[in-house]
Formats: structure tokens, sequence, C-alpha cells
């Protein structure tokens, strides 16, 4: 079991990692051991996180989840597998515990009159200010 935030926590199986040749720094190494984690996490056959949880997480990660709802964390920032490996698995819970906490609704707000007012003449000011700056044409 692999905890991420208080209430979720996935299952070793959930999570697979492969190991890809890495291009950055590590001379010879780079060509010969594939250092670089690929981590591949199965979103809509999760049984471990909710259907909220499960559609947040997928607005999150954007780009890195293909059509069939997989999401895939490469981490080559290390010279060594270990390393990357846990930096891919840092990154999905990071991404779960965003996706779990649920944002407040934005309310909108109506401005006083006054603060209408301010607003306005604040414009007005720096709009003639601007205009004061430019250059001086001739007709």
């Amino acid at each position: 079991m692999m905890g991420t935030s208080g209430k979720i926590s996935l299952r070793d199986d959930e999570i697979k990692v492969k190991y890809i040749l890495a291009s950055g720094p590590g001379g010879q190494n780079v060509n010969k051991v594939a250092t670089a984690a690929q981590l591949r996490f199965n979103i809509k056959d999760s049984p471990s996180i909710t259907d909220d949880v499960k559609e947040r997480l997928i607005r999150l990660a954007g780009k890195k989840v293909t059509v069939n709802g997989e999401l895939i964390i490469t981490a080559r920032r290390y010279r060594s597998q270990e390393r990357n490996r846990q930096d891919a698995i840092d990154r999905l819970v990071d991404l779960i515990e965003r996706a779990a906490t649920k944002l407040k609704p934005h309310k909108k707000i109506k401005l006083s009159l006054a603060a209408r007012q301010r607003r306005l003449e604040n414009k007005q000011r720096r709009a003639r200010k601007k205009q004061l700056r430019q250059a001086v044409r001739e007709w």
C-alpha cells in the first residue's frame, strides 16, 4: 500500500514503473543504463479514488493522460533509477492530493456604486496622464 493523502491510499499493483533510456547528464552512463523512470497509473480503472477525484485528476494532468485514461509520468531528473522512481511517485502523489482537495466555488461580488465610481475616475486619470506623455503632433 502506498499512502497519498489522509483518505486516499493506492495499492502497489495499480502503479507500473518501467525504466527507459534518459537524455541529459550522465556521460557514457546515459547510453548504457536505463535510468529514467516511466510511471503509469490507470485513472479510470482505479478503485482507490472516487469519481469526482478522477475527473479533477484528469483535468489537472492534462496532456499526461492518454485516451484510455492512463496517466504517464516520466522522471529523468536524477542519474539513478531509484531516485527517478521516487520522483515519479512523489509527482503522482502530489497530483492526486491536489485533485482530492475541493476548491471553494467562486462567489461573484457586486461592487458598490462608490467603488465603481472610484475605479472609473482612476481609469480616466491614468488615461489623461498617458495622453500627456504622447508626442505633440503638428497639424
